[in-house]
């Protein structure tokens, strides 16, 4: 069973910058996809950044203002944010996808607010 534990969260004032980190219990190889996905109250959870076997995906939405990179020695995924706006506003959950089964973590709550 691979466990993921999300740290980072918090709340930052719009414009600011916040670094997320996710690790893992378990091996987790360069060809499993590992990633971050985020969910807005009354929203649909939705991707933010993967990273596969070296190549980092973004959505449209946090492309230029994000930038998620992975220690292989570690097991970790990191997700640095910046210029954040409010709509950035949700929970952010580690995903890890090993042979096709999709792992999560609880979850951490970025908050962007004057």
């Amino acid at each position: 069973q691979v466990q993921l534990v999300e740290t980072g969260g918090g709340g930052v004032q719009p414009g600011g910058s916040l670094r997320l980190s996710c690790s893992t219990s378990g091996r987790i190889y360069s060809g499993n996809s590992m990633g971050w996905y985020r969910q807005a109250p009354g929203n649909q959870r939705e991707l933010v950044a993967t990273h596969t076997a070296g190549y980092a995906n973004y959505a449209d939405s946090v492309k230029g203002r994000c930038t998620i990179s992975r220690d292989y020695v570690k097991n970790t995924v990191y997700l640095q944010l910046s210029r954040l706006k409010p709509e950035d506003t949700a929970i952010y959950y580690c995903n890890v996808r090993i042979h096709g089964v999709d792992y999560w973590g609880k979850g951490t709550l970025v908050t962007v607010s004057s």
